[in-house]
């Protein structure tokens, strides 16, 4: 009995050393992706250049001159897949898109990616139900994107294409918007 005692008392002060210390970490407002902090006060690529799940990501918005665009002022809410997302495409479609000549095809498949504006896992949540169980919203290419639940803390993105993305990381703050992690590449019409 004294020993299931000692070991409920070391359990409740690991418990408590453990949320102090996740309270502190979070309380700086960073979260991490890809193994490197994102840091609420650098902007949109400059976060996603530290992450070793997005590098696929960044090479090709720098492959279409996407830079400097989505490093500005925004405020921007990106959906950013993962090296495995991309990995997911048919053998040789990363590697075709990022040839010059395919620059605009390219740019058109990052731009849907992004929406104009913040929109934090609440505000999507709360459209989808206002939009009694979906949501739809226009992406910076011009296309559309739907939102929906998938149990009560899980939001689903399908594309024009059919494709259906859960975002497995939701609200990483950025200077200038927000990130959520996808675990598919969205395809525009």
């Amino acid at each position: 009995m004294k020993t299931i005692k000692s070991m409920l008392t070391a359990f409740a002060v690991a418990a408590f050393f453990i949320g102090t210390v996740n309270a502190q970490t979070s309380m700086d407002g960073t979260t991490t992706v890809g193994g490197a902090a994102m840091y609420p006060k650098m902007n949109i690529i400059e976060n996603a250049s530290n992450s070793k799940a997005h590098t696929t990501l960044v090479a090709a918005v720098k492959a279409a001159g996407l830079v400097e665009t989505i490093s500005g002022k925004g405020p921007f809410t990106v959906l950013a897949p993962t090296n495995d997302a991309f990995e997911n495409l048919p053998d040789g479609t990363v590697a075709n898109l990022l040839k010059p000549e395919n620059k605009a095809l390219l740019t058109k498949i990052l731009t849907y990616h992004v929406l104009t504006g913040k929109y934090s896992m609440a505000d999507i949540m709360k459209a989808v139900k206002e939009g009694k169980g979906k949501a739809g919203m226009k992406t910076v290419s011009g296309g559309m994107l739907w939102f929906m639940m998938n149990g009560e803390h899980n939001v689903t993105v399908t594309d024009e294409m059919g494709n259906v993305s859960n975002i497995s990381i939701y609200n990483v703050d950025q200077s200038n918007g927000v990130i959520h992690v996808l675990d598919t590449v969205l395809m525009p019409k």
